[in-house]
């Protein structure tokens, strides 16, 4: 069995498989019915309108509805928009899905329903019910045509037949019966529904329409499943005689061919396979049992350990079955579909219907090669798994797993090679793998003694060697070297020298796809992609969210691979994307151009032409071949926004700007390019106050004063102006911003614009026009204006101030300005390739800047006066341009001197002279690195990036309340960067640290952060709580351990089993956390005897250590035996005595409690507590919960609370919500290769644009805020969260 998709909900009764989509239905006896995408492992909707147990359910072929049958009276119809159902009041109700609204009404059976089933062709619903019945009904016409009575005992199941007018029904009265419905066929149209309905009312206990064609005994117990052959006249039934029996009829009768014996228990359900001659069937004796429909053998069992199983439900088009049990369901396979094949040169050898086939790709040409001798095997999945091929030897080794692992040799002679009519003799041999290692050797993988034989073609071993590491497959890594695969990493051995050549360290690695010149090797896992060189060294790894299938290396050095849906790519540093989607499975075998090769299921070999001009772009882009960027730009139609995203994450805005016609999004990618002219243009068709700002911000920052002017200007920023005058020295229009000023009545900016001039008189005429005269008198005073001070001191009178003594004045002088003309300097650098193909999309914006003063600025005041906003070069050499022939006003009249020809002067360089300073690119920040390669919350936040920490965390242990850990993030952050500072005048830069950085280290390999908390510091924090403990120090114990909770989601550890000691420390200060909580509540209690008798009893169940348990024993005892209680005294003084305490005197007040409770073993009062029910205490609440009450957890501390506390703050972590969904708390690289991607896919700042570029896909769907993530094998659906769903005031 090969488990595709598993679920665990309560018992699963019904099931059914959606015909195209990758859908199936699954009906739980709690009333829930589920609708589950197999394919990416994600629920996609539930239906909890059934009241009782739902036992039936089945897709419709064609349209877009679904039927399922509950309890009493209760058979309900889904459509895309909306439902039926019967109630319990014996009626049907016809809902709305999307308004909830009921459409219509109809009567139904008397008892519960067991089954139903679409008919394949009309509109009608047939359904089994324990009245004893079945019944057909019209669901267009909403009438019920037929009713099918005949059976006297619980009718178990009715299907239709997949072709023939015929029912098949089983029942508890031991009977199997066949129905024939053909004369329903007339009564197909909504009026003969309509009238047959009060025919059907008098007639209720049968019909002409439908009568008895079989009567099938045998069985010698109730019959639970009956069904047809698809295509034969055959059916199978399965019954509680424990026995399986096979049914054949014809037109005149039928009869048992043969009984299947081999179930333990009832057998609940069978069915044949739709698409190979087997029967399947599932029992009450926790066991799947596949027969031999031709032979009547059994095949195979499964079993499970403690769940029966109840329904089979198989694809009516693929290879799938679906099995339902009391904790939920699977979906599997019986055989693998994957073709064996091999490629040599531009030939595929490969395994088809017990044929050695090639195909030639030149030609496209499908030849059948030889056959291959199958032994008969009895079990399932034996067939071919690898093939090897020699094309000097023209030999072939095929592989299968039959005896545990075995291969065959077969001999292709030449002059037979396309006729493929010769049985060659075949030599075989027992191994895990076998793979040609030249070109008459092959080596046998020998798993018992963990060794290789190296056999020639007569199959004789010509030499042995040991492998160096336990190994479970070989793969071909060059001649005389295999790829040895481990469970947790792959190492190339030399089989001549016996060394290893390389090693790796990998997730379990299922295919190996080298590339054509063996540089480059793909590691394929299940759920991710390793590339590395030929010495394996690591070069990048990708996830997927769904299975990763097969791939392919095409001619630029990019890896093709295939998913369930999809063919993408990966390039080289990792990037990947999606070439198309896919409608079935298929397997790449070799890449020509934009051609892919492949092998369906069925081993049908189909060209699939792709469109490769998005990662070809990427790719040169990569390799920094500029030239065909510019051409592919120009020829081709890349655009989205994914590739604008994409072009912005690896510094190439400029080249973004080809893609995007919406301004908004130009002036940004403007900005992010420095590019100031397209900015300028993209600003003035936007015309916004925001742009206009952050447009001066960037030509400030560049120096180009002009376009800091205009966009101040049109911002009407007159502060910013008039500093902006200030430091370039322009006088003049200072002068004017200050009379501005006062046209305005602005008296801060009149005084501060007189300041910067350095004018006297004018601040005192502000100062006086503002009433502040005696401010105005110490000025004029201060700077020598005796004239004006005498006029303001007469003004003041006596209210004249007195100037501070023994204080010498000094002039305030306006600071000098930095560049009094023209923009300012700027290094001059080589233009970029790509900066040509923007100019004549910026033209236009040099124009009209001396008209930003006919704004609102009150008056004409003439501000601007800007001639070019251009940068200006310093020292710009003055080009030579040598004058015309025939100039006839002779030029600079240069004469000849004369000089001897033999004297040779030295020629300057040209290079000498055009040489300029090429600024290096920005690199990504290491903070950068460390957020794309982690999914560890810890290191996001040692990163700054505390937004995309705190949705890690929010996910994986369901962290709302992030205030207990913003100091925490703080410490993470600032512990993981140092500051550097160079020399006094220039900017502190920061640095990051690194985790276990070296010298030897690469400066191109970036390690992950240094973490300012680690597991040991942990551990003495728990030391120092436990001291606390036993001193009595509960408040500063309880301190301690809820900061070890609140560190543990951002600590960081190595191994998986450091990760297990992790999650016991969560546990143990659990139970400490809660217990300290329970005792520092009972102290404060002084009126409440019984809930302070209850608190104590209640400490004494939480896993504490013995010393803390013998106290907490000590003290319960001592509160109940104070209060009267004395039965629950002597059972803490017996729990006491059972730990052996080791201080006597804990030993002597427990017998002499014990003694005195025996002489009257009552309690005065009643408590809620009862020591002999297991139980665990509310976290929130301090109740009992006893085993088998109902209770939801903390997905991160695993406290466990009433059901009224689901949707509250945890209040002994104080970090989680009760009863959130979370996937499980990571704290180490190494349990990323051993979770469901699915819920751990990482977002950054960017939110869900970004998760849509993890992910792969091309958006979300249309109007909702998901995108379609997976890595399991079917689309989890996961909501974007924003950013208002965390503090915004500590972000």
């Amino acid at each position: 069995m090969l488990t595709k998709f598993e679920t665990k909900s309560n018992r699963v009764k019904g099931l059914s498989f959606h015909s195209k989509r990758p859908w199936i239905l699954a009906s739980l006896h709690s009333g829930v019915i589920q609708l589950w995408d197999y394919r990416m492992g994600t629920l996609i909707d539930r239906f909890d309108e059934h009241d009782g147990p739902v036992r039936g359910v089945h897709f419709h072929k064609s349209q877009p509805l679904f039927v399922s049958g509950g309890p009493y009276i209760s058979l309900t119809l889904f459509l895309f928009l909306t439902c039926v159902r019967i109630w319990d009041d014996y009626k049907i109700k016809v809902w709305n899905y999307k308004l909830h609204r009921c459409l219509f009404t109809l009567l139904g059976h008397l008892d519960y329903i067991r089954t139903v089933q679409f008919h394949h062709e009309y509109p009608w619903i047939v359904s089994a019910s324990d009245d004893q019945t079945i019944r057909i009904w019209n669901w267009q016409s909403r009438t019920c045509i037929s009713v099918l009575t005949g059976h006297n005992h619980y009718v178990m199941c009715a299907l239709f037949h997949p072709k023939e007018d015929l029912i098949v029904s089983a029942s508890l009265d031991q009977t199997v019966r066949v129905w024939d419905i053909g004369a329903l066929r007339k009564k197909v149209s909504p009026a003969d529904d309509i009238l047959r309905l009060s025919q059907m009312n008098t007639d209720f206990f049968g019909g002409i329409d439908a009568v008895v064609k079989y009567v099938l005994e045998g069985h010698d117990r109730g019959v639970n499943w009956a069904s047809f052959h698809p295509t034969l006249p055959l059916i199978v039934s399965g019954a509680d005689d424990r026995q399986v029996k096979i049914w054949r009829m014809n037109d005149t009768k039928a009869w048992e061919v043969d009984t299947l014996r081999g179930h333990m228990n009832n057998v609940s359900c069978v069915l044949f396979h739709a698409r190979q001659e087997i029967i399947v069937s599932n029992s009450e004796d926790k066991s799947i049992r596949v027969w031999d429909a031709t032979k009547r053998t059994g095949l195979q069992t499964f079993r499970r350990e403690h769940d029966r199983f109840w329904i089979l439900s198989c694809h009516p088009e693929m290879n799938l079955l679906a099995a339902g049990h009391d904790s939920g369901m699977i979906v599997f396979k019986l055989e693998r579909e994957r073709p064996a094949f091999s490629l040599s040169g531009d030939t595929l050898y490969y395994v088809k219907d017990r044929f050695l086939r090639s195909y030639d790709y030149s030609t496209q040409k499908d030849t059948q090669v030889i056959p291959i001798r199958r032994p008969g095997s009895t079990s399932l999945n034996q067939g071919p798994r690898t093939v090897s091929y020699s094309p000097t030897e023209n030999a072939v080794l095929i592989c299968s797993d039959i005896d545990g692992g075995s291969y065959e040799l077969y001999i292709v002679p030449k002059d037979n090679f396309g006729r493929g009519d010769t049985v060659q003799e075949a030599k075989r041999g027992i191994g895990g793998s076998a793979v040609f290692v030249a070109r008459n050797r092959f080596a046998v993988l020998e798993k018992s003694s963990n060794q290789v034989l190296v056999k020639n073609l007569k199959n004789e071993i010509v030499k042995k060697s040991a492998l160096p590491v336990a190994t479970d497959a070989i793969f071909y890594a060059g001649t005389g070297n295999l790829l040895c695969r481990a469970e947790d990493r792959v190492v190339i051995f030399d089989l001549q020298q016996r060394l290893i050549l390389g090693d790796l360290q990998t997730s379990f690695v299922r295919y190996i796809v080298w590339s054509n010149d063996m540089g480059s090797v793909a590691l394929l896992s299940k759920h991710s992609i390793i590339i590395a060189d030929k010495k394996l060294v690591h070069r990048c790894t990708l996830h997927e969210t769904i299975r990763v299938k097969s791939g392919a290396w095409d001619d630029n050095g990019v890896f093709i691979y295939t998913t369930l849906t999809h063919i993408k790519y990966c390039l080289p540093n990792g990037d990947s994307g999606i070439i198309r989607t896919l409608d079935v499975p298929v397997y790449i075998t070799r890449i020509f151009g934009n051609t892919i090769f492949c092998l369906d299921r069925d081993g049908k070999n189909r060209p699939i032409v792709i469109d490769s001009t998005e990662y070809v772009f990427k790719l040169s882009l990569l390799r920094k071949r500029f030239d065909q960027v510019m051409s592919m730009i120009r020829n081709s139609e890349l655009c989205g926004q994914a590739m604008i995203a994409y072009l912005q994450q690896k510094g190439f805005p400029e080249v973004a700007l080809h893609f995007v016609k919406d301004e908004r999004t130009r002036f940004n990618l403007a900005l992010e390019s420095g590019n100031i002219q397209i900015a300028v243009a993209s600003a003035k068709e936007i015309d916004e106050k925001d742009h206009w700002y952050r447009l001066g911000v960037e030509a400030l920052r560049q120096g180009n004063t002009g376009i800091v002017e205009y966009a101040y200007q049109r911002t009407k920023n007159f502060e910013r102006l008039s500093f902006l005058y200030l430091i370039t020295g322009n006088l003049d229009k200072l002068s004017k911003m200050m009379k501005i000023a006062e046209v305005k009545n602005d008296v801060m900016g009149q005084f501060h614009n007189a300041l910067y001039l350095g004018d006297i008189k004018e601040r005192i005429k502000v100062l006086e026009n503002a009433g502040h005269l005696p401010l105005a008198y110490i000025t004029a005073s201060v700077h020598g204006l005796p004239d004006i001070a005498e006029r303001l001191a007469a003004e003041l009178g006596d209210n004249v101030p007195s100037l501070p003594k023994g204080r010498s004045a000094s002039l305030l002088i306006p600071p000098g300005p930095i560049l009094c003309d023209g923009d300012w300097p700027l290094l001059r650098v080589t233009k970029g390739i790509f900066e040509g193909g923007l100019d004549n999309a910026g033209r236009g914006a040099q124009e009209d800047y001396e008209d930003a003063a006919d704004g609102d600025w009150g008056e004409d005041l003439d501000i601007v006066d800007v001639g070019n906003v251009q940068n200006g070069d310093i020292n710009m050499p003055v080009e030579d341009e040598e004058g015309e022939e025939g100039n006839d006003e002779g030029g600079w009249d240069l004469e000849d001197l004369g000089l001897p020809p033999d004297v040779d002067t030295p020629k300057t360089a040209v290079s000498a002279r055009s040489s300029v300073f090429i600024a290096p690119t920005a690199g990504m920040p290491v903070s950068q690195i460390w957020t794309q390669k982690s999914s560890l919350a810890a290191e996001h936040a040692a990163a700054g990036n505390f937004d995309t920490a705190m949705r890690l965390l929010s996910r994986q242990v369901g962290i709302k309340n992030f205030a207990p850990l913003k100091s925490l993030f703080i410490d993470l952050h600032m512990g993981s960067h140092t500051c550097l500072r160079a020399f006094s005048s220039a900017p502190v830069i920061s640095l990051a640290i690194e985790r276990g950085w070296s010298e030897s280290a690469s400066p191109n390999v970036r390690s992950p952060p240094a973490l300012v908390f680690n597991f040991s510091q942990l551990e003495e924090k728990l030391k120092a709580g436990y001291k606390a403990t036993t001193a009595g120090k509960l408040t500063e114990a309880l301190r301690l351990f809820l900061s070890i909770l609140q560190t543990i989601p951002l600590i960081v550890v190595d191994s998986r089993r450091e990760v297990d000691e992790v999650k016991e420390l969560i546990v143990i200060v659990k139970e400490y956390v809660l217990g300290c909580q329970m005792e520092l509540k009972r102290r404060e209690l002084k009126d409440n005897p019984v809930r302070e008798q209850e608190l104590a009893a209640y400490f004494t169940h939480c896993n504490l250590q013995l010393p803390h348990l013998r106290l907490a024993l000590m003290s319960a005892m001592r509160v109940c035996f104070k209060a009267g209680n004395l039965n629950t005294a002597a059972n803490f003084a017996r729990r006491l005595l059972e730990t052996n305490p080791t201080a006597e005197n804990q030993a002597k007040t427990a017998r002499q409690v014990l003694q005195a409770a025996e002489r009257n073993m009552k309690d005065v009062s009643q408590l809620n507590y009862d020591f002999r029910n297991p139980f665990v205490v509310c976290g929130s609440t301090y109740v009992p919960i006893y085993r088998g009450q109902k209770d939801v957890s903390c997905p991160y501390c695993s406290s466990r609370f009433v059901p009224s506390q689901e949707g509250q703050l945890c209040a002994v972590c104080d970090l989680a919500v009760v009863g959130a969904d979370a996937s499980g708390l990571l704290c180490s690289p190494s349990q990323i290769d051993h979770i469901v991607h699915g819920k751990q896919l990482d977002f950054d700042s960017n939110g869900e644009e970004n998760a849509i570029r993890f992910c792969g896909c091309k958006g979300a769907p249309s109007g909702t805020n998901r995108c379609i993530l997976s890595w399991d094998s079917t689309p989890l659906y996961y909501k974007v969260m924003s950013h208002t769903d965390f503090p915004p005031n500590w972000i």
